[in-house]
């Protein structure tokens, strides 16, 4: 049963905002002083990626573990049999709504994802589990390298293969010294 009567209740999740939220500014400091430059929630875009950083190509969303249902399958079709994960707990009063609003966001963040994928853009999602401060610098880390990857990947220039001019030279001074 809940604690709190509707009029509070309303007013505690109309307090929860979607941008500039602590997850977020972890990632934007982190990538910030890691020499990142990026736009935030870019209008033009499907979804309102919280960074996009352009030359790079990629789009960054800072998912809330609850709101989209981080490690959650929820394609079971009784609301009850849904596990929850040590991340995200669906709250058992009113459950049948919330596993619908949590599977409604999974399938509109799939769907956003994949239309910046054919629109040529990468998308990389960080939950706010990897931001707690055990596993924080790991995962700003981790997300550093991979854009410096995908950089690298996106501009690099094929290189045809030439044979190098010590393995000719072999064969004619393996001769000579005969």
């Amino acid at each position: 049963m809940d604690q709190l009567t509707s009029e509070q209740r309303h007013a505690n999740m109309a307090a929860i905002h979607s941008k500039d939220t602590k997850p977020e500014m972890v990632v934007r400091r982190g990538l910030w002083k890691r020499g990142f430059r990026y736009r935030l929630n870019h209008k033009r875009l499907p979804g309102h990626p919280d960074l996009v950083l352009r030359k790079y190509r990629t789009c960054i969303f800072v998912n809330g573990c609850f709101w989209h249902g981080h490690k959650v399958d929820l394609s079971l079709t009784d609301s009850s049999a849904i596990v929850n994960s040590a991340c995200c707990k669906i709250p058992k009063t009113n459950r049948a709504f919330w596993v619908a609003k949590i599977s409604r966001n999974q399938t509109r963040d799939r769907e956003q994802q994949r239309q910046l994928a054919t629109m040529g853009w990468h998308c990389i999602t960080v939950w706010e589990c990897e931001l707690t401060p055990k596993h924080r610098e790991q995962t700003l880390e981790s997300l550093a390298f991979t854009l410096n990857s995908i950089y690298l990947h996106d501009h690099a220039k094929p290189q045809p293969y030439v044979l190098p001019a010590e393995e000719d030279r072999l064969g004619i001074a393996a001769e000579e010294l005969r």
